[in-house]
Protein backbone atom coordinates (compact mmCIF):
# COMPACT_ATOMS: atom_id res chain seq x y z
CA UNK A 1 0.00 0.00 0.00
CA UNK A 2 1.31 3.05 -1.11
CA UNK A 3 2.54 5.59 1.82
CA UNK A 4 0.51 8.88 2.35
CA UNK A 5 1.71 12.31 1.03
CA UNK A 6 4.23 13.74 3.82
CA UNK A 7 1.73 17.10 4.33
CA UNK A 8 3.49 20.37 4.46
CA UNK A 9 2.89 22.30 7.95
CA UNK A 10 -0.22 23.55 9.43
CA UNK A 11 0.84 27.61 9.32
CA UNK A 12 2.56 28.19 6.58
CA UNK A 13 6.25 29.15 7.36
CA UNK A 14 5.94 27.06 10.49
CA UNK A 15 8.66 24.79 11.01
CA UNK A 16 10.86 23.01 13.84
CA UNK A 17 13.45 23.62 12.67
CA UNK A 18 15.86 25.58 15.18
CA UNK A 19 15.39 29.09 14.12
CA UNK A 20 19.71 29.41 14.32
CA UNK A 21 19.92 26.79 11.87
CA UNK A 22 17.30 28.49 9.36
CA UNK A 23 18.79 31.73 9.95
CA UNK A 24 22.52 29.63 8.32
CA UNK A 25 20.55 29.00 5.51
CA UNK A 26 20.83 31.01 2.20
CA UNK A 27 17.37 30.08 0.94
CA UNK A 28 16.30 30.31 -2.98
CA UNK A 29 13.49 32.80 -3.98
CA UNK A 30 11.44 29.59 -3.29
CA UNK A 31 13.05 29.15 0.30
CA UNK A 32 15.25 25.80 -0.86
CA UNK A 33 18.37 24.66 -0.44
CA UNK A 34 19.95 22.19 -2.33
CA UNK A 35 20.39 18.59 -1.06
CA UNK A 36 23.53 17.05 -2.23
CA UNK A 37 23.10 13.10 -1.40
CA UNK A 38 25.71 11.00 -0.85
CA UNK A 39 26.95 7.21 0.33
CA UNK A 40 28.27 8.01 3.38
CA UNK A 41 30.57 4.62 3.13
CA UNK A 42 31.91 5.37 -0.68
CA UNK A 43 31.54 9.03 -1.23
CA UNK A 44 29.86 8.53 -4.59
CA UNK A 45 26.96 10.90 -5.26
CA UNK A 46 23.83 9.50 -5.78
CA UNK A 47 21.24 12.47 -6.21
CA UNK A 48 20.59 16.20 -5.77
CA UNK A 49 17.16 16.96 -4.13
CA UNK A 50 15.67 20.10 -2.29
CA UNK A 51 14.85 21.30 1.04
CA UNK A 52 12.82 24.13 2.93
CA UNK A 53 13.32 24.27 6.18
CA UNK A 54 10.43 21.72 7.42
CA UNK A 55 12.18 19.18 4.89
CA UNK A 56 15.44 20.16 6.70
CA UNK A 57 13.69 19.50 10.38
CA UNK A 58 12.02 16.03 9.55
CA UNK A 59 15.16 14.87 8.05
CA UNK A 60 17.44 15.99 10.97
CA UNK A 61 14.95 14.55 13.45
CA UNK A 62 13.67 11.19 12.12
CA UNK A 63 16.74 9.22 10.32
CA UNK A 64 15.55 9.56 6.74
CA UNK A 65 15.86 11.81 4.09
CA UNK A 66 12.82 14.32 3.51
CA UNK A 67 12.45 16.64 0.48
CA UNK A 68 10.21 19.46 -1.06
CA UNK A 69 8.83 18.33 -4.44
CA UNK A 70 8.95 21.43 -6.69
CA UNK A 71 6.30 19.87 -9.38
CA UNK A 72 4.07 17.92 -6.48
CA UNK A 73 4.28 21.07 -4.27
CA UNK A 74 4.22 18.63 -0.87
CA UNK A 75 7.14 16.86 1.01
CA UNK A 76 8.20 13.36 -0.06
CA UNK A 77 10.99 10.73 1.92
CA UNK A 78 12.55 8.70 -0.09
CA UNK A 79 11.67 5.32 -0.39
CA UNK A 80 8.08 5.44 0.65
CA UNK A 81 6.35 3.92 -2.05
CA UNK A 82 9.94 2.52 -3.64
CA UNK A 83 11.32 1.12 -0.78
CA UNK A 84 14.53 2.83 -1.62
CA UNK A 85 15.38 4.48 1.63
CA UNK A 86 17.90 6.74 2.68
CA UNK A 87 18.84 6.68 6.24
CA UNK A 88 20.62 9.54 7.41
CA UNK A 89 24.25 9.31 8.63
CA UNK A 90 25.23 12.58 8.75
CA UNK A 91 24.53 16.49 7.40
CA UNK A 92 26.48 19.20 6.75
CA UNK A 93 26.26 22.98 5.83
CA UNK A 94 28.36 24.27 3.16
CA UNK A 95 30.25 27.57 3.67
CA UNK A 96 27.56 29.80 2.57
CA UNK A 97 25.01 28.21 3.71
CA UNK A 98 23.09 27.52 -0.02
CA UNK A 99 23.34 23.45 0.15
CA UNK A 100 23.64 20.98 2.79
CA UNK A 101 25.23 17.41 2.42
CA UNK A 102 23.36 14.36 3.24
CA UNK A 103 25.77 11.38 3.93
CA UNK A 104 23.22 8.90 3.77
CA UNK A 105 22.99 4.36 3.73
CA UNK A 106 21.07 4.22 0.62
CA UNK A 107 19.12 0.94 0.02
CA UNK A 108 18.50 0.03 -3.38
CA UNK A 109 18.56 2.42 -5.83
CA UNK A 110 18.54 6.26 -5.68
CA UNK A 111 17.22 7.33 -8.79
CA UNK A 112 14.08 7.15 -9.86
CA UNK A 113 14.42 5.18 -13.00
CA UNK A 114 15.71 2.43 -10.77
CA UNK A 115 19.26 3.43 -11.45
CA UNK A 116 22.00 3.50 -8.20
CA UNK A 117 22.45 7.16 -8.84
CA UNK A 118 20.89 9.48 -10.82
CA UNK A 119 24.10 10.64 -12.35
CA UNK A 120 24.41 7.25 -13.46
CA UNK A 121 21.06 7.58 -15.05
CA UNK A 122 21.95 11.03 -16.60
CA UNK A 123 25.21 9.91 -17.90
CA UNK A 124 28.54 12.05 -18.57
CA UNK A 125 28.42 15.10 -21.10
CA UNK A 126 31.67 16.18 -22.63
CA UNK A 127 34.00 18.22 -21.45
CA UNK A 128 37.83 19.76 -21.54
CA UNK A 129 39.87 18.01 -18.66
CA UNK A 130 42.09 20.73 -17.32
CA UNK A 131 45.71 19.89 -16.50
Amino acid sequence: MPAEPLAAPAVPGSTGLDPAVSARLAHDAAGLVAAVIQQHDTHEVLMLGWMDDEALHRTLTTGRVTFWSRSRREYWRKGDTSGHVQLVRSVELDCDGDAVLVQVEQVGAACHTGARSCFDAGGPLPAVVGE
